[in-house]
């Protein structure tokens, strides 16, 4: 970590405030995995073209998702069957800015993400009041059918493109836990560029040379998969076989 901190502070910083107009709400997302100790090569070669989000000193922000979802797991296994539209229900805390929200994720038919979310003043194990609100108005869901499933945690760093209206989020550490569960994922890089429409993004470049194919699983699916052995995922083999060949450089069977 020490050499990573240090190519970070050679980025040009932006603050959130900056970062309000290219909040990116309606995007397409496109991830990448690869291993930790390919990073820091890969830091260095975006500093021409990328700005990094700096908050009261930090350049590696913690966030803290309690995720929702069905007794079933009805929102997971949405993802699992491949359907174009999907929901994700999360309270979110961004632990260095200090901040709160209910946020509801959607997955149009048209490959977009869209996000909306409403401040809190702490992370609830129940959606209520104005949550609750959002949820009705945004989701055909019911808070009462909805429960607190598990915890994702992981350390992010965020860029925004100095040209075009590009995020690209580089996530770490990255820990699953519910009730007296935990898993930690080690080595593990997951990155993923936010943009409203296509551009030429300098990341995505450097991921075609280094031969690191698009491709990755939801954090949440990944945690389910992690955490609860009798939920199915069969579906989801050849990404988790991407990410086996991403850390590993094998072919291994995932079971």
């Amino acid at each position: 970590m020490e050499d990573i901190n240090r190519i970070l502070n050679e980025f040009e910083p932006i603050t959130l405030k900056e970062m309000d107009s290219v909040k990116l709400m309606d995007r397409t997302d496109t991830k990448f995995v690869f291993r930790f100790d390919q990073l820091p090569e890969f830091l260095n070669q975006l500093k021409n073209d990328y700005r990094i989000l700096d908050i009261k000193g930090y350049r590696i922000s913690r966030y803290e998702s309690l995720y929702f979802d069905t007794k079933d797991f009805d929102l997971y296994l949405s993802h699992h069957r491949g359907k174009p539209r999907r929901f994700k229900v999360r309270f979110r805390k961004y632990v260095e800015s200090e901040l709160h929200f209910f946020e509801v994720k959607f997955k149009n038919n048209k490959g977009r993400t869209i996000k909306d979310r409403v401040k809190q003043k702490e992370i609830a194990g129940s959606i209520k009041e104005n949550a609750e609100e959002l949820l009705l108005n945004k989701t055909p869901l019911k808070s009462e059918n909805l429960e607190s499933k598990m915890w994702v945690n992981y350390s992010r760093i965020t860029f925004v493109n100095k040209f075009s209206p590009e995020r690209v989020t580089i996530d770490l550490n990255l820990t699953f836990i519910s009730n007296e569960k935990n898993k930690t994922i080690d080595n593990l890089v997951i990155a993923e560029v936010k943009q409203d429409k296509a551009i030429k993004s300098t990341f995505i470049k450097l991921m075609k040379k280094y031969h690191i194919r698009q491709g990755a699983i939801s954090k949440y699916c990944y945690g389910v998969i992690n955490l609860f052995e009798k939920v199915k995922h069969n579906n989801f083999k050849p990404k988790l076989i991407l990410i086996k060949k991403a850390l590993y450089g094998t072919t291994a069977r995932v079971n």
